[in-house]
């Protein structure tokens, strides 16, 4: 059996194909998960099994070359049980590409000045408070979980959810452009390893949250009044104003990158308040 030329170029073509879709396919979910734990539990676990491979082919080590195979054959399956947070959010990532510029002009000026208000007045009067901003992946999950209002977005009644006896002060607040869409809601708590044990359950709630949607949430500690934002499953601690004000402004305002999940760091960040330990 020959090939000619025509049928040659043709098996080139799809093979080309097949290689740029999967090249594309594994740069962007990489591009998706770089910065987060998932990144370096995934690059550990093909440089063990290369490392094992070898070795069980020098060494003649035949259970351990079976074992390797077997693994490496229930790989998928292992993969989707271990990073299910993060294949949610690349996936979500993947659904709001198209939605993608909606953000843009949904949080005017106005608005993150009452945001901004809010969390200052909250941490002024060491107020515990928990304010998830909706960004491109809808929050409805989340606001299912708790009680809707529909009000009008203000620093009073933002505030006097948070209050000491307040209903609905243990949950968190889902803030979706000029609307406080619910209050009330659970979160999803982030299982990190890597995250400090001091951190209480509303921090958590909000690193959780972040971590499976693109969502920004502003956390008040009613410890100490700390001020933190949590976005991409990355928690920044004590900030001021100013800060918080830079920080949501790249979050809210000047769009970032696909998959950027976060601002970069501020150069005059503070360092985490050690007492900050966020307990609800």
């Amino acid at each position: 059996m020959t090939l000619d030329w025509k049928d040659l170029m043709q098996y080139g073509s799809r093979v080309a194909v097949e290689i740029g879709l999967l090249t594309l396919l594994a740069y962007s979910v990489l591009y998706f998960l770089r910065g987060t734990r998932a990144t370096a539990m995934l690059a550990g676990g093909v440089f063990v099994a290369i490392v094992l491979r070898i070795l069980s082919d020098l060494l003649g080590l035949d259970v351990i070359a079976w074992l390797v195979e077997r693994t490496l054959a229930a790989a998928p399956v292992l993969i989707l049980i271990i990073f299910q947070s993060e294949i949610r959010r690349v996936l979500a990532g993947f659904g709001s590409g198209p939605l993608r510029l909606r953000t843009q002009g949904r949080y005017d000026r106005a608005r993150l000045d009452t945001l901004l208000d809010s969390a200052v007045s909250l941490a002024s009067h060491r107020i515990g408070a928990l304010i998830a901003i909706e960004r491109d992946i809808g929050l409805r999950a989340v606001c299912e979980t708790g009680t809707f209002t529909h009000a009008v977005l203000s620093r009073e009644l933002l505030t006097s959810f948070f209050f000491p006896n307040a209903p609905l002060h243990d949950g968190g607040v889902v803030v979706k452009a000029d609307q406080i869409v619910a209050a009330g809601c659970i979160f999803p708590l982030t299982h990190d390893p890597e995250l400090s044990k001091s951190l209480g359950t509303r921090h958590r709630a909000a690193v959780g949250l972040t971590e499976e949607t693109d969502a920004v949430v502003i956390v008040v500690s009613e410890e100490t009044g700390a001020i933190s934002l949590a976005v991409g499953g990355r928690l920044t601690r004590g900030l001021n104003r100013e800060q918080l004000d830079r920080h949501l402004t790249a979050c809210l305002q000047r769009r970032p990158e696909p998959g950027a999940g976060r601002p970069d760091p501020l150069p005059d960040e503070p360092h985490p308040d050690p007492r900050d330990n966020g307990q609800t």
